[in-house]
This record gives structure tokens, sequence and C-alpha cells, in this order.
């Protein structure tokens, strides 16, 4: 005890001691060295003696950069702050998207919803659907001329390189983030009635798409600001599986096979895991292609499950102590294994869930995947 007093002590003189430049100051021990670099000095590269052989080439572990603008400076310098990022004045759930030549529409809404609302947007407007597929998201328009379109779309497409027949291909692919679509629409013409097959090409260039995809932009936006429906039985059709079976892996443990690709796959099974309502979703990681789910918890946001007044007045909220100690966390993991996907549930990367854990999960997905 006395000599930790005694380092106190000598601590607080130390402390209290003026022109301590020593320990501080710009030469002390305790100096920044973030410009020390700058007094750094170029040295000869390392040579091997002449009678000593390598197959191995020595290169310095710490190149000087070539680009570097005066490596005389010695002042002190500012890192400029960040520039902020522009924010768009204007945000909603569908707004244009544009790399090069090519446009498309980001829909804050999943696929599933979001592909019945740009389907009946083309038939609303005089084209008509001539093969689609809810598995690849795409639907493609029969060939027609310009003059069979609504009058108030042909008239948009008067200043544009319209001309003949015209035929669409229409693509509702799932966004980068969770619960988001983008819509592509690519448009191909030949002259008037030609029965050549003319094909799609790979992305949209001309002016009539990019007309077509300001038209559908301002259609979806009118009918997001009115409230407008999304057809239910259009959105389950959307990224329902074709075939859906429970199986056993090797070891006995419960798979469920999902016959679609893994895109379809992934937005049916988070679709049904939210439906359950058994448990929570609390995270997903696309790219490894898991849904990390809570069952100790019901499903819906955080927020929901909190008392109400008089449950906080008499009750007892779970502290967030309480919460985590509660939590029975697993994954539920896609694969694609074939021309389907496997999913399978997890403790976590290397333990496999519990049998009747996992049949439990598979089972209500299953269910709920109709």
């Amino acid at each position: 005890m006395k000599r930790l007093a005694g380092l106190s002590a000598l601590a607080v003189i130390i402390s209290s001691t003026s022109g301590c430049g020593w320990l501080w100051g710009e030469h002390g021990y305790f100096r920044d060295r973030g410009n020390d670099y700058l007094e750094a000095r170029r040295t000869e590269p390392m040579n091997l003696p002449q009678d000593v052989t390598t197959t191995k080439r020595l290169d310095p572990l710490l190149p000087i950069p070539r680009n570097v603008a005066d490596d005389t400076a010695l002042n002190d310098y500012d890192v400029p702050r960040p520039q902020p990022l522009s924010v768009a004045a204007e945000s909603g759930d569908f707004t244009l998207q544009k790399s090069a030549a090519s446009r498309w529409i980001l829909a804050q809404r999943p696929p599933a919803e979001a592909w019945p609302m740009a389907r009946q947007f083309f038939e609303d407007n005089g084209f008509r659907i001539d093969h689609e597929s809810m598995q690849t998201g795409e639907f493609t328009t029969a060939w027609q001329p310009f003059g069979s379109l609504s009058s108030d779309l042909a008239q948009r497409l008067r200043g544009t390189d319209a001309n003949g027949d015209i035929r669409l291909q229409v693509r509702v692919e799932p966004g980068v983030q969770r619960n988001t679509s983008e819509i592509y629409v690519v448009s191909a013409q030949r002259p008037a009635g030609s029965t050549e097959n003319v094909g799609f090409p790979a992305s949209a260039t001309s002016g009539v798409d990019a007309t077509l995809v300001d038209e559908m932009l301002s259609s979806l936006t009118r009918g997001s600001e009115k409230g407008g429906t999304v057809s239910l039985l259009a959105a389950r059709d959307f990224d329902a599986p074709g075939q859906v079976a429970m199986t056993e892996d090797g070891s006995g443990n419960p798979v469920l096979t999902v016959g679609s690709d893994l895109d379809r796959a992934w937005s049916s099974v988070g679709r049904a895991l939210e439906q359950g309502g058994q448990w929570r979703v609390e995270d997903i990681n696309r790219s490894l292609g898991l849904y990390y789910i809570n069952l100790a918890e019901k499903g819906g946001k955080p927020e929901d499950s909190k008392p109400g007044f008089f449950g906080r007045l008499f009750g007892h909220e779970a502290t967030k102590e309480e919460l985590e100690a509660r939590a029975d966390r697993y994954q539920v993991r896609l694969s694609k294994v074939g021309d389907a996907v496997q999913v399978t549930v997890e403790k976590n990367i290397n333990t496999v869930a519990p049998a009747d854990v996992a049949h439990r999960v598979l089972s209500a997905i299953q269910d709920n995947l109709g």
C-alpha cells in the first residue's frame, strides 16, 4: 500500500509540474509520432554477396510509392474533412436509377409486390402479355404496332425512335437490400407487318426504353401516393416454388428441398419465415444465404413486443441482459444444389440444430411456402 501511495504521489507531482516538456513536449517521451515518417530517408537496397545465389527475388518490404507529391515536406498536414454525401431532395417507394445508357426502377418493395404492379402498368397501356415466368421474374409482350397502345403512352413515344411493331421484355429482380426490387425494361422493334423474330438487346439503350421506364415510374409513384393495392394472389405466386419436399441428409438431419432458383427461394423462404410469426428474424446475410432467427422472441419488430402502459405499470419489462440471456438463436441456411435449393437449420457454422428444432422450423417454412 505504501508503494502504491508513493507511486500515486509521484504521478500527481509529475502531472502538476510546469515545464514538463521532457514528458509531453515535441521531443518528450509521449510525443506525437504521427509525422515521423516524413523524416525517413531512402537507403540503398540490400544486395547479396556475389558468391551467393537465390531463386527468390528480394523485394523491399516497405516500398516508397511513386506518386508521392513531395517527400521533402516536413510541415504538419491536416487531413481535410470529407465532403458530405449528396442526399436526394425526394425519396419514395420508387426511384429512377441510371448507369451509362441504362435506366431502371428501384422499388422499395419485395419482388412479389413489384411484379404485379409492373405487369398491371403495361396491361393498362395496351400491351398484351405473351409469356411470363414468375420463377425467373420475367414477362414478355406480343408483337404489336405502336398504334395499338394507349393514346397517352403513344403520344409520349412520338418523340422517340418508335417505329413499326414493338415487343417488350420486363424483368423484376431482387434488389441489393432486403425487400427491394429492380425493374428493367428492354424493347425490340421491327418494321410494321414484318414476321422477323428480332431478339432483345442485352440492356435498355433506346429512347423508347427510357420513355417506358419514365412513364412506369410516374404511374407507380402516383399509385403509391394514392395507396394502391397489391394482388396478394400474384404476390404469393411470384416466388412460390414449384416443388417443396422434406427429406433427410445422410446423417438423418431434416432438409427442406425447394424447387426454385436461389433468388426466388431466398425471397419465398424469407416471406415464409416472417409469416410464421413463431420467431423473430434478427438479421440476414444474402451473400452467405443465411437468415438469423431467435426462437425465444415472437415475430415482428422488437418494439412490437414491448408491454403497454398497464404492462409497464404493473408488470416487468425485460431488460437487454434478460433478453440476451433467454435468446435461443439459430440460422437458416439456403444452399444451391443442382437445380434446387436446400434449406437447413444450424446452431452455428460448425453445429447443426437439434433434429426436433430443425423439423419445427422447416415444417413452418413448408406450410407458408404455398
